[in-house]
């Protein structure tokens, strides 16, 4: 008996020596990234301006780093908030933990140079060495031009200040672990000529994380690869009601297939109609998490080329139900 438990003992400790090494090599191996590069940004008024227009327009950074108007159709940021973060996603929303959106007006990125804030944004990595949940799209903001980034820094940089105390988000068991193992360098490329409208509409839409939205995902918050663009990831409304992302892939019957070019990107410039005023909704109304105020923005030529990317998606039958009111 005394040799059984003593071959237990010695079980039992091998295997917390291997979870302790496990653990330790997660810890010091990883988040594998280089160096925050040396890089001094310029702020241009050019710069600021393209990355205003990318920051509220494309890349929409002000809608998830602001306090959203839900009493307002899509909403829009409140007033006196833009940038200063603080909403919540949480495990009501079917993530794996509660994520906090960071301040990213001046108050909160002070203690980051440009090149810290640049790998912050393409990488996922924090100037402390600590990975981000790819809530943050830096997955896709790691494929972007260089130049785009650069635009984006010297945006929010010239943003006025907004004191916040905004909690650390904690990530559930594994994926706490799990997390150190997704950033990689980044992949960055060139903005695609915007004659080449596919191309340039690929650019776009990954800029614009379309995919985040419109595929589901796994228990563990990420886009199941073979439904991508279909549709169907649902969302809650603090009140219980439940919208779920559109069909953007072309099936005719489900998805935008039969969408003209021009229906297309009415579908957007209707909110940004000089006499559109943003209605109130009730809880219980129809209401949506797509910030449509914001991508309104987008210039026309922009959503061209959205468009035509789009049409080069196979369609994916999925019916959606779009909203679902809480009782």
């Amino acid at each position: 008996m005394n040799k059984l438990l003593k071959i237990a003992a010695y079980l039992i400790a091998a295997v917390v020596l291997l979870l302790i090494i496990a653990l330790a090599f997660l810890q010091l191996g990883f988040p594998k990234v280089d160096p925050a590069p040396e890089l001094t940004i310029e702020y241009t008024p050019d710069r600021i301006e393209r990355g205003a227009y990318l920051a509220n327009h494309v890349t929409v950074c002000m809608d998830c780093h602001s306090t959203r108007d839900f009493s307002r159709f899509s909403g829009p940021p409140a007033p006196g908030t833009l940038g200063a973060g603080g909403d919540v996603f949480d495990h009501s929303m079917g993530l794996p933990g509660v994520f906090y959106a960071k301040n990213i007006t001046p108050h909160g990125i002070s203690d980051y140079s440009d090149g810290e804030l640049y790998r912050l944004i393409t990488t996922g990595v924090t100037n402390d060495g600590r990975p981000m949940f790819p809530l943050m799209p830096y997955t896709y903001y790691g494929k972007m031009d260089p130049e785009d980034i650069y635009d984006i820094i010297a945006y929010v940089r010239s943003l006025s200040a907004i004191e916040t105390d905004i909690p650390d988000s904690e990530a559930d068991f594994p994926v706490n672990l799990i997390l150190r193992t997704i950033p990689k360098n980044a992949e960055m490329t060139k903005k695609p000529d915007p004659t080449d409208q596919v191309a340039y509409g690929g650019y776009l839409v990954n800029a614009s994380g379309c995919v985040e939205c419109h595929t589901q995902v796994d228990p563990q918050g990420m886009i199941l690869q073979d439904v991508k663009f279909a549709g169907g990831r649902s969302f809650p409304f603090p009140d219980g009601s439940i919208v779920t992302s559109s069909n953007i892939t072309q099936d005719d019957e489900t998805g935008i297939g039969n969408w003209n070019e021009e229906m297309f990107v009415q579908r957007f410039a209707q909110y940004a109609d000089s006499g559109y005023v943003i209605p109130k909704v009730s809880p219980g109304e129809f209401n949506t998490i797509m910030p449509w105020t914001m991508y309104a923005g987008m210039k026309k030529e922009d959503l061209r080329a959205i468009y035509a990317y789009l049409k080069t998606i196979e369609p994916i039958k999925n019916e959606v139900v779009k909203f679902a009111a809480s009782n």
